[in-house]
């Protein structure tokens, strides 16, 4: 995996992490329903996954998970449930909200790779965007279930369900809602950034190559 970044790639890096942190701390990240929001922060994860790999993916993912754990002490607005698990351990709270993130934004680069060799830009940015959101809700519920799982907090919340229904109900519409945004989103967004030459190529497979 290529690991350094150019400088037209640290300068989009610079203007994502910007655009990250003006959606964290304004009203136009997250949508807050009852204990859960709807997080479009997961767009822009996505853009920098699709613009500039797997690295720029999971520093992008990063940026995410840290303003989403500063929420937890009321830092660029207040989550409720992130209000509960920072009292009940300040250090699970930081895993829970920071390494999901991460995995999503490196995922993302390889997922945006991988389609780019199958098919064309906007279902490649499309189906990148769709992943944005359903890998970064899996992660998320999957890291609250197995970190806070016992606790009498997510156990009166679990009320004696399934932890699979449970997990359905509690997402519910905000995971939809995510889904659905951050597909057609990302697919015309990158779309846009393929036109302007700001997506790299996709590259041929040997088989390609040796035909060429």
């Amino acid at each position: 995996m290529k690991t350094k970044l150019t400088t037209s790639q640290i300068t989009m890096l610079g203007l994502i992490a910007s655009v990250l942190l003006l959606m964290a701390y304004t009203p136009l990240g997250y949508l807050n329903i009852g204990p859960l929001a709807i997080s479009f922060n997961v767009i822009p994860v996505a853009i920098s996954a699709i613009v500039l790999g797997p690295v720029g993916g999971a520093i992008a993912g990063a940026i995410f998970g840290l303003t989403s754990f500063l929420q937890c002490i009321g830092i660029g607005g207040t989550s409720a449930m992130g209000v509960m698990l920072f009292g009940i351990n300040p250090v699970l709270a930081f895993i829970q909200r920071f390494i999901p993130r991460i995995l999503d934004g490196l995922l993302l680069g390889y997922i945006f790779n991988g389609m780019r060799k199958r098919t064309n830009i906007y279902v490649s940015c499309a189906v990148t965007g769709f992943f944005s959101a359903f890998l970064n809700t899996t992660f998320f519920m999957t890291a609250l279930v197995v970190l806070f799982g016992n606790t009498e907090y997510l156990q009166e919340m679990i009320g004696g369900r399934n932890i699979i229904v449970f997990v359905c109900t509690f997402v519910g519409i905000n995971a939809v809602c995510e889904m659905v945004s951050s597909t057609v989103i990302t697919g015309a967004v990158g779309a846009a950034l393929s036109r302007a030459h700001l997506i790299p190529a996709a590259q041929m497979n040997s088989k390609k190559l040796a035909k060429a």
